[in-house]
């Protein structure tokens, strides 16, 4: 018989977040779902992240600090510090509806191996009011090879790690976060783990206020490091989703990822471009189209992808 109030772990690494980390903590302490322990990973952070997390008097908070070792090897230290049934990856800058975790457990507690999804939208750096809930049509109980496939139809998916409740048991199939990676890591982590459920259960009134904006974010590098970290993300994604299923859909879309990969990383870094673009030719070609808009359609119309985009780059660079 299955425990109807399961221990929920909730493994937060945290790196320079003092500026977010009480928010996000109280956003944990402050859920309708009790039974759980929140532990807090502070990678090496150099501001008042430490001080502030260890200031809150719950017993239910442990914090540990460790050498800066980057985001996945602090998630991974926290993994292997907790004791729940249940765990939930949680970044230090964003915050949970009050009913979150409780909806996603009452979803999944009784059904052995399958994992529970989320609803999310965006607010900028510290102002809610700009919060805007992100609609989408594939937000429903589902296998996860379909949902995967639905998602990423654009060649981009949200796979945020608070989105997810996981039980412990998927994780010591799938395997922990590939500590080599940084930028877009949670693209192959949590593809291994969806292709190890058996079922994605939704939960429409959970809810993830994700932040976006943060200055030094992980998801705002773009160094070549970062780079090649995203593209050996998408390699190892992709190839979890053929193992899973060696379809003709599934190679669309893996084209579709790299061509997005181009889109965005072009003109730099041309080793890593000219690689995502022979994978693109492999996988059977892509039909994704360059992303444009206002002065962007109308330069894409004239000009071409190529240019719009060094274009886009130049008037970046000057602001």
């Amino acid at each position: 018989m299955e425990e109807t109030n399961p221990l929920v772990s909730v493994c937060m690494p945290a790196f320079n977040a003092a500026g977010y980390i009480a928010e996000a903590i109280r956003s944990v302490i402050g859920q309708s779902y009790t039974n759980l322990e929140l532990i807090i990973v502070n990678d090496g952070s150099t501001d008042e992240t430490l001080k502030i997390a260890t200031d809150f008097n719950d017993s239910r908070i442990t914090v540990y600090t460790t050498a800066n070792r980057g985001q996945c090897a602090a998630a991974n230290e926290a993994f292997r510090l907790s004791k729940g049934q249940f765990i939930k990856f949680f970044d230090a800058d964003d915050i949970l509806s009050k009913n979150f975790i409780e909806e996603q457990v009452k979803l999944i507690y009784d059904k052995p191996n399958c994992i529970a999804a989320a609803s999310w939208g965006r607010f900028y750096r510290n102002d809610l009011t700009t919060f805007k809930l992100n609609i989408n049509q594939n937000d429903h109980d589902q296998l996860p090879i379909n949902w995967l496939a639905n998602a990423m139809l654009n060649g981009q998916v949200m796979l945020q790690c608070a989105l997810w409740l996981v039980p412990r048991n998927i994780l010591t199939k799938s395997g922990l976060w590939n500590e080599k990676l940084s930028l877009i890591n949670d693209f192959d982590f949590f593809i291994r783990i969806l292709v190890k459920a058996n079922f994605l259960y939704f939960s429409p009134s959970s809810i993830l206020y994700y932040r976006s904006g943060v200055l030094g974010s992980l998801s705002s590098q773009e160094t070549r490091k970062a780079v090649l970290s995203a593209y050996t993300s998408i390699t190892l994604g992709i190839n979890s989703m053929l193992e899973k299923e060696n379809s003709d859909r599934i190679k669309k879309i893996a084209a579709n990822t790299f061509q997005h990969f181009v889109y965005d990383y072009y003109p730099k870094f041309p080793d890593l471009i000219n690689l995502a673009q022979r994978e693109v030719t492999r996988y059977g070609g892509s039909d994704l189209k360059f992303p444009t808009g206002g002065v962007t359609l109308i330069l894409n119309k004239i000009f071409g992808w190529k240019l719009t985009r060094k274009i886009k780059l130049l008037i970046k660079n000057e602001k």
